[in-house]
Formats: C-alpha cells, structure tokens, sequence
C-alpha cells in the first residue's frame, strides 16, 4: 500500500530540484540569437534568471535582461515563445522550467553582473555549439525555427 508521508516527502524533494527561470531571446539585426555565460560555468544560455517573490514570469525577463545586460525592454514588446522543461546546465542533478519571450525591438547590451561572456548565435546555425545549455539547444532554437517557419509560410 502506497506510504502518504513518503510520496509527499518525494514530492518535495522533486520540487527543490526544479529551478523556474525566465529568459529573453534577443536578437541582432542578422537575427542572431544573443546568448550568455555566466561567471563559473560552461554552457551559453539565454539571459534571464530566477523570479523575486511576486514577481510574474515577464518581470522576472525584463528585470534579469536589465541586470545582466543593461538591456531595458519594453514588457509589451514580449512575446511568448514558450514554456520548457530541461536538463539545468550548471546545477548536476536539477531541471530548469523555463517560460521564454522573445523581445522583437533591438537592445544594446553589455555583460554586467554575473555575465562572464556574450555570443551571438548566427540564425540557423548547425550543427549547434556543443557548450549550449541543453534547454536552449533542444527546446527554445527548435522552437525558434518552427516559429520561423511558421512566418515565413504566413508571407505572401
């Protein structure tokens, strides 16, 4: 017979190892994809980071963009892109549940905070840099691309 106390203690213990983030797609005017690394750590990702308590998902993007980048983002100008589950890049053993935008308007950017390094991503570049955060790499650029696709087949 199933044990209450032990399913909700293993609930718990799953939960503590879900980082939820928000993150930013922002792109250069060839539309390459910004991506980060942050000091310590190998993998690039998208900029953005974890929620403030009463935070919603786009205040957690716009705030992070502004402290890591220098970016100021204009909240109306996200669009979703999606939300995603995945692998976390530098936490062994955690997964990261990540709600995404994508802010069309161009930013200047600067690495502040604990942004070690900036690359731009080219726009359908492959095969995909082996030192992307598995979430980016298997979820948001696929993503990306279908909504890509998705324009472009929209366009007379």
């Amino acid at each position: 017979m199933p044990d209450p106390q032990l399913d909700t203690q293993l609930d718990t213990q799953l939960d503590t190892q879900l980082i939820t983030v928000s993150a930013v797609v922002l792109r250069d005017p060839a539309g390459a994809v910004l991506t980060v690394r942050k000091r310590g750590t190998h993998r690039f990702m998208l900029p953005g980071g974890k929620p403030e308590p009463g935070e919603s998902a786009a205040q957690t993007a716009v705030r992070e963009c502004h402290e890591e980048l220098g970016a100021v983002l204009d909240p109306a100008g996200l669009r979703l892109v999606g939300t995603f589950r995945a692998a976390a890049a530098n936490e062994a053993g955690f997964e990261v549940a990540a709600t995404v935008f994508e802010h069309p308007a161009q930013v200047a950017v600067v690495p502040a905070a604990e942004i070690a390094e900036l690359r731009w991503l080219p726009a359908g570049a492959r095969p995909l840099p082996a030192d992307l955060a598995p979430l980016l790499a298997e979820h948001v650029l696929p993503a990306l691309d279908r909504l890509s696709a998705t324009t472009q087949a929209d366009r007379p």
